[in-house]
Order: C-alpha cells, then structure tokens, then sequence
C-alpha cells in the first residue's frame, strides 16, 4: 500500500512516499522537494554479524548524472568512485543516524540514498537526511528516530531556510543541522566570522524546521506500521563482571591518569591482558570476549566519573584548559609557505603551494560546472597514533576533516581581484591524540602567512567535548582522543576574534540543548583566542614579500576588444610572447588579462610587450613611428603594434613637399605627433610637429623657393 506525507518548507512542498518503489528493502522513501527527488532505502541483516562490539553501519549518498541531464565524462561514461561530494554527503547522513541505533544492536545495516533528479535548488543533502530517516522509521529496524536535515543561510541580515544556489552565493552562512524533535544531533557549518549568538539564533530557527518535519516522518511510520525488531542485548555472568571490576577498577584509575598517550594506551593494554590470562575461562568461548566488554564499560565509567566528580581530566588539565601550544613558521626551506602547529601530542605540518590558473580544480557537480581556486588537503598517515598499516588513498574521515579545515580558512582568503593565485594547503599530520582537524586550522593559518597570503584574519579552531551523566554536566576544551572516544560530543569550532567561520557537532547521546550549545560556544570563543593569542607570537600577520620560488602573477584590465591584438592570428601572438618571456598568460572574456612568471625581469618584458599592444593611442602625444606604405597625398605611419595612422604631405615638413618619398621610405623610424582621431578611428598625424621650427628667413628662402 502506498502511504504518503507532505509538508511545505521555505515555499516548496516535501513529500515522502512509500510503498511504490523499492519494496524489497526494509524501508525505501521516495523524496520529492522541487524537482529534486532522493531514493533513499534502508536493509539490515536477519542475524548479527558475529564477534563485533560495534555498530556495522553503512551510508552511501551517490548522484545519478541523468537527474541533471547529464552524460558521464571519462572513458567509460558511467558513474565511477564517489566525488567529494558524495563522501561528504554519506557523512552528512551517517553522523545524525549513527547515535540512534540501540546498544547491542550488531546486524549490518545499509542505507543508501540515491539523486533520481536535481534541480538548481542545492537541497539534495539536506532532503537524503531527511529521506534516509524516514526510510529506517518506517523499517522495522531499531531506529531511534526520527531526524530531519535542514539548510539555512543569511542575507543581508536575514535569514533564509533551504536557500538555493543563487541565495547561497550571496549568503554569509551555510548552516546544516539535523535533530530529533526533542534535541540537535548534528551541525555542519560554514560562516563569514559571524558571531557566536547569531549561531544561535540561525540553530534555533533549524530546529524550529526540523521539529515540523519530524512530526510529518512519525505520521508516516504510524501508517506503515512496522514493528521495531526485539535487540536483546549480550548477557554477562554477573560472577564474572564483579571478578572484573575486583581486579581491574584500581588499575584503570591509575592509567588513565598517566598523561602521554602511548604510556597511557600500554598500561591499559597491559591491564586488560592481565584480566583475560587470570580470569578467560576456555570452557567458555564468550569468556574472554566478555571480559573486554566489561574492562571497556569500566573504563569509560572511571573516565566520566573522573571528569564529573573531580573536574580532573587524563592529563591534569581542568576542563577548559588548552594543551601547551608551540608554533613554528618557515620549517621547509623550498616550499612557498611551512608551518609546524604542535598542541600537545597533536601536531600537524601544514604547507602552502601557490599556483596559477592552469593549477585550478575543474568541478563538474550535479548543478553545473565550476572551477576550484582553494584547495585544502588533509593526511593522516598511520604513524601518527603508532600504527604500522598500509598507505591508502584518503578514506571519508580525512576528506571530511580536509574540507571542514577549508571551510573554516575560506572566508580569510583574499579575492582573486588582490591575489590572483591559486591556493592549496596540505596538512600532514604526525602526531595525533584529539583535534588533528583544529590543528590543520591553525597550521594552516600559519603556513598562509609564512607564504605571504593576505588573509584577512588568523584563524584558529578547537574542539570541545561533553561528559553528561544524569545532572552532571561537563563541557570540555581541546579535548583528547580519549575524551572524544568515551564523552557524549564533539563540537568544532573555528573562527577568528572577530566571530566564528566553521562549526561542526556530532553527538553520541540524545542531543544537545541550547544552553549547552551556548554554554559550549562561549568556551570555546575563550579557547580560540587563547589560541589565537600564541599564533600571534609566530607571526602577527602576511609576510610582505613571497617566496622566491613562488610564481609572480601580474594582473591587468584591457579593453575587450583589444584582447584579439594580444592574441594574434591564430594565437599566433599570445604563443610568441609565451615563449619569448617564458611566463603563462591567461585572458578572461572580460579583458583580465593574468601573467605568470617564475622571476620578475621575465614578468616585466611580458608586460611591456602587453601593454605596448594593448596601448591607446592619445592625442598630442609624440610615438616614435615605422613608415608602413607611402601613397601620393602622404604615408602611412604604424604608431602602435597593429595601428597606423597618415602623414599627409602637408604635414612631412615645414617646407613645401614635392614628393612623400623624397622626405621618407617605407621602413624609416620617424617620430609623429597625434593631431585628430575621428569618429571612424581614423588617426591623423604630424610630423612636421615634432621637428624644429626653421629660422625665418630661412623659412621665407623656403616660401620663395
């Protein structure tokens, strides 16, 4: 039977059906907002997936070309591995679902949410949220739902629910938040340094959105009625659990308080393996696997407990103290920019290449083709937490912190109209224990400076953390790997003194209120600055010069028609330039024109020959000209590359002129005055103005002669 929903949201009808396609799966939504619609479906196992302790979930978000009308490019001209879109969309719907699945719930579950057709609206993220939900709702999955995804944005100073691509253009926000009815679950934010209380007020107005969605999801699973799968939860010997804690509890206390992580991670390992030898019973296979689910239960509980009840963290810190902080700029003698970013045991080397046009990313999406001038890259090799595992390309966690990390830098970077290059940063990072994103920010930041980038403000990032237990609340900052594994949140913020750039909040538990979220923002303003305070003793601002082994960009305006001058027949001209200067030359439709030089003397006999092609004639103005065709009544002088104006015979000389070529032949340099342009571009020229004028006697013996 077909059921459906339909609700209106910023001017446009939702509408979420069922029972019409894709009933093979557990549950599958057809979404429809504008003409953008989302498949989205979701299946799980009939039995648990064996010897796991964790949720085996997996999203998958993927664009169909033909929703736009569109034929693959490539050689094979069908839809290949995901684009970083489609990764950070899967993540976008993963994060808000993952909370909401029962403990002890272990069956693979798959959900994927499929682009059938798109519009210019950009809502194709916010609605798989939605859809993906409503899909596991409707299910007889354990899902804990529903949530909703929506999108705001904020011109001048208004703001805007689900705006589309031409409003996001405009737009200082691009907030994305998915919730509960009851609680925030998820923020993925871009700003223009806007303040921590307007973040607010944009997150309350989402949730205001989301909650009348949720409603209409609710309404849905009420009329499918599927009931919920039974997740019966592993049961543990109390005799051995108690045998356990006997022996385990002291130890863990002890550990965690040890402040290096490695040190740390080994006593723990150490204590564990003492547990599974004296007390692992072979008559029993789930013994030992029993034995770590209770370590593991204990030391999340003395963890929290620590945190709450002694306001004492793993390392010492108090809950909004940041880890001692070193930065270093200019660490890679050949590289454009370098910058090492160390905040206790998380340390990223970040660093900047400049390039030019010829280096921008070409994106082909959904809703149209666009070029990429910034690029944020981020590495996370396995030595960086002590790891030996095979190099692999970057999986959805580095491209998620990359673009998080470029999100939050791409407000400061200067316009193409002052620093005309195109910016990539790389963060390789070498250490890791929390926050490796926030680092990149930072390290980012600095490597930006240290190549000579006018960003416009330094930005910093910092990642807090939650601890909730009942009425015990503790909101943490720059938080540890540890305390972001067993807390309740992680919540990043960027920004610059000014206000905030990026956001991004996942939570574990039910969701977030907003005097927490408040609470959370103004603490981590305080941590920002702090940050912000030590990068400043690194460097305070832009170096005034670039790296010698940057590239030089030179840029100017010329007349559209004067474009054709620069390129020749053919290209001809553009093409000589090129290989006589050795630079690269780039002109825009608009008449920007954009040389680029590895040294300065190249740069500059570029332009000259620019400029000299390009240049207008003025009137009274002196050109040394090329004598190009004599006629009877004058010559025709070429007074600029490609421009000629006559000499008529009058004006050769103060004396009567028999014949043109008795003053000049085809090739001389001669110098000419301008004395007219017409209408029609005809230039008239003298020069008889430019020579001296003849003693007057000689000028009568000339007269009479």
């Amino acid at each position: 039977m077909v059921h459906t929903v339909e609700i209106e949201i910023a001017g446009r009808i939702l509408r979420l059906e069922t029972g019409r396609v894709a009933k093979q799966a557990d549950g599958s939504i057809w979404a429809s907002y504008g003409d953008t619609v989302i498949l989205a479906t979701a299946v799980a196992a009939q039995t648990a997936k064996p010897g796991i302790d964790f949720l085996p979930l997996t999203v998958d978000y993927q664009e169909k070309t033909y929703a736009a009308g569109k034929i693959p490019g490539g050689y094979f001209k069908r839809e290949g591995r995901p684009s970083e879109k489609e990764v950070l969309t899967s993540r976008l719907i993963d994060r808000p679902l993952r909370p909401l699945f029962p403990e002890g719930y272990y069956f693979e579950t798959q959900v994927i949410a499929s682009v059938l057709s798109a519009d210019k609206t950009g809502s194709s993220d916010v609605i798989s949220i939605t859809a993906a939900s409503a899909a596991l709702s409707i299910s007889n999955i354990p899902f804990q739902g529903p949530v909703a995804g929506i999108k705001i944005g904020r011109v001048n100073g208004q703001f805007v629910v689900n705006p589309d691509l031409e409003t996001m253009e405009k737009s200082e926000l691009n907030l994305v938040v998915a919730g509960t009815a009851d609680a925030i679950m998820m923020v993925e934010a871009g700003a223009n340094e806007l303040s921590e209380s307007t973040m607010l007020q944009a997150l309350e107005l989402a949730h205001a959105e989301i909650k009348k969605i949720v409603a209409q999801i609710a309404e849905l699973a009420k009329k499918v009625g599927n009931k919920k799968r039974e997740v019966k939860v592993e049961a543990i010997d109390p005799t051995l659990a108690a045998k356990v804690k006997d022996m385990v509890a002291q130890p863990i206390r002890e550990a965690i308080m040890i402040p290096n992580k490695a040190a740390r991670q080994e006593r723990l390992d150490q204590v564990l393996a003492q547990a599974v030898e004296k007390l692992k019973n072979p008559e029993a296979p789930t013994s030992e696997r029993h034995i770590k689910i209770v370590f593991h239960g204990l030391e999340y509980t003395e963890v929290r407990n620590m945190i709450l009840e002694k306001g004492s963290r793993a390392d010492g810190r108090g809950p909004s103290d940041i880890r001692p902080i070193t930065c270093e700029v200019g660490v890679l003698p050949r590289t454009h920019g370098s910058a090492l970013f160390t905040r206790g045991e998380t340390q990223s080397l970040a660093v900047v290449t400049l390039g030019t046009t010829d280096d921008e990313q070409r994106i082909d999406a959904l809703e149209g083709e666009y070029m990429r001038t910034f690029m944020l890259h981020y590495n996370f090799p396995p030595f960086s937490v002590g790891e030996a595992r095979p190099l692999r390309s970057p999986g959805r966690r580095e491209v998620g912190h990359g673009a998080l990390a470029e999100r939050a830098l791409k407000p400061v970077i200067p316009g193409k109209d002052v620093f005309p290059y195109t910016l990539r940063i790389v963060s390789e990072i070498l250490e890791s224990n929390g926050s490796s994103s926030m680092a990149t920010v930072c390290g980012g930041t600095l490597a930006m400076m240290d190549a000579g980038v006018p960003i416009k403000e330094p930005v910093a990032g910092i990642a807090m953390g939650l601890i909730k237990e009942g009425n015990g609340v503790m909101i943490l900052s720059d938080i540890l790997g540890l305390e972001d594994h067993l807390g309740d949140m992680d919540f990043k913020v960027c920004g610059t003194k000014n206000g905030v750039t990026a956001l991004q909040m996942d939570i574990k538990i039910g969701g977030i209120t907003m005097a927490l979220m408040q609470q959370a923002l103004e603490q981590a303003r305080a941590g920002r600055l702090h940050i912000l305070s030590h990068m400043a003793k690194a460097l305070t601002g832009a170096r005034e010069n670039l790296s010698p082994f940057a590239p030089r960009i030179y840029t100017m305006k010329v007349k559209q028609d004067k474009i054709r001058d620069i390129i020749g027949q053919g290209g001809k001209t553009i093409r000589g330039i090129q290989a006589d200067c050795g630079v690269k030359i780039n002109i825009e439709d608009t008449g920007i024109v954009t040389i680029a030089s590895a040294d300065e003397v190249s740069l500059q006999k570029a332009k000259d020959i620019i400029g000299r092609l390009t240049e207008e004639v003025e009137i009274g103005k002196v050109y040394m000209g090329t004598v190009r065709k004599i006629m009877d009544f004058g010559a025709f002088v070429e007074v600029l590359p490609g421009t000629d104006g006559l000499v008529h015979i009058s004006q050769l000389a103060h004396h009567r002129v028999k014949a043109v070529s008795d003053e000049v032949a085809e090739g001389d340099q001669i110098l000419v005055k301008v004395l007219e342009i017409d209408k029609q571009g005809k230039i008239r020229l003298s020069r008889k103005e430019t020579m001296p004028a003849p003693a007057e006697g000689g000028a009568k013996d000339q007269a009479g002669g």
